[in-house]
């Protein structure tokens, strides 16, 4: 069977599905892999790597997809609204597998039961023990969290640690962060090991000792509606009004003595929720700097933008796209051994050939479409 990877053409994506290395575990299970021209040149994996590890590059798109049994992707094809039609390049009865964002783009699901295209969702990926190799989310909210705190930095017009000099004395900086999953556990342990003082805030009181042990502060009001804020997946939960108010009370007096705020407060399917308002911001520091990884799902600061970095009441909102796709080379290597791990899974053991389980709990989890139809219980549509 035939392993396909093409190159990445959304806007901002300089990540690819597959590295060398993965190529060599792929060929090991007894596939063969052919490889876009160009597709990891942003990734620091020249064509030349790919063909060294076993793979055959192949410099037309239709051509590369036209006989791939597995189409493993970064970002969803594009479709022919879009104006370049990837999906329709699949054959029929192959199997896609990529971040298909589902929530956001439930059209192309149709679409991909209609060419009778099998898919595999990798953000759907559960939180288990099990799933944990496949874990995208993770891999990539990990050094999500890691660059935005370097992003605050470049913009931040003062140092992290404190230095003592014969001049005087350089005060460290303040950094809260608010979300404490994994981006948000990341950035606190860049800004502790960079120097500064840490605070963190989260509604899930579960996460007071993971922020204790990276050495920050915890800053959260605890109400009887705390003890239930995680979802059995890890994540977060949307909270009351009533919890949202007495939280942003307490937000707004911590927000005032900090001078860089790094936002990761995401709920899968849902809109971010907005931490920062824009009372908050006329309150902070002049100079301070606030990164909203949230901003592509709506943001947690009231003025960020996606894609820009904006300046208001002295204060710089950092609102960066594809956080993940700005550190591409690690954020590659990663995925494709997510990847690699998930095909692993659903392949015989060394013959080339799929074995797919579909009574597998992570299986069942991330599969969106098979023989036609959507599968998934979240979002196939009611008879």
């Amino acid at each position: 069977m035939k392993i396909a990877v093409p190159k990445e053409r959304r806007p901002y994506e300089r990540r690819v599905a597959i590295t060398p290395d993965t190529v060599k575990k792929y060929k090991a299970l007894g596939y063969d892999v052919a490889v876009e021209s160009g597709a990891g040149s942003e990734s620091a994996c020249p064509d030349e790597y790919y063909v060294a590890a076993g793979a055959t590059i192949v410099p037309d798109t239709a051509i590369l997809l036209r006989d791939a049994d597995i189409v493993l992707k970064v970002q969803r094809p594009m479709s022919e609204s879009e104006g370049r039609n990837e999906i329709g390049l699949l054959k029929h009865g192959a199997v896609l597998i990529g971040m298909l964002n589902p929530y956001g783009a439930r059209g192309d699901l149709e679409v991909y039961a209609q060419n009778n295209i099998t898919t595999m969702s990798m953000e759907l990926v559960p939180r288990s023990p099990r799933a944990q190799a496949m874990d995208v989310l993770s891999s990539q909210s990990n050094l999500a969290g890691y660059k935005s705190v370097l992003d605050a930095a470049e913009q931040f017009g003062r140092a992290f640690l404190m230095m003592m000099t014969a001049a005087g004395t350089v005060p460290p900086a303040r950094v809260m962060v608010m979300g404490a999953g994994v981006a948000g556990l990341q950035a606190i342990a860049t800004a502790h090991r960079l120097g500064a003082i840490v605070s963190a805030t989260d509604v899930r009181p579960a996460a007071r000792e993971q922020v204790e042990s990276l050495g920050a502060t915890f800053v959260m009001v605890e109400t009887e509606e705390t003890k239930q804020a995680e979802t059995a997946g890890g994540y977060a939960k949307e909270m009351s009004e009533d919890y949202k108010r007495r939280q942003a009370a307490l937000i707004a007096e911590t927000i005032k003595k900090q001078d860089i705020v790094i936002c990761t407060a995401l709920i899968p399917g849902r809109a971010a929720p907005n931490l920062i308002s824009e009372d908050m911001l006329k309150t902070m520091k002049p100079g301070s700097v606030v990164v909203d990884l949230a901003v592509e799902q709506g943001g947690n600061c009231a003025l960020s933008e996606v894609g820009k970095i904006v300046e208001a009441y002295n204060v710089k909102i950092v609102g960066h796209r594809n956080m993940p796709s700005r550190i591409a080379v690690d954020a590659s290597s990663l995925y494709a051994r997510n990847l690699f791990n998930l095909v692993a899974l659903i392949s015989a053991k060394s013959d080339g050939k799929l074995a797919i389980d579909w009574n597998d709990d992570i299986v069942r989890a991330i599969t969106l479409t098979h023989q036609g139809s959507v599968v998934n219980a979240h979002f196939a549509k009611a008879d």
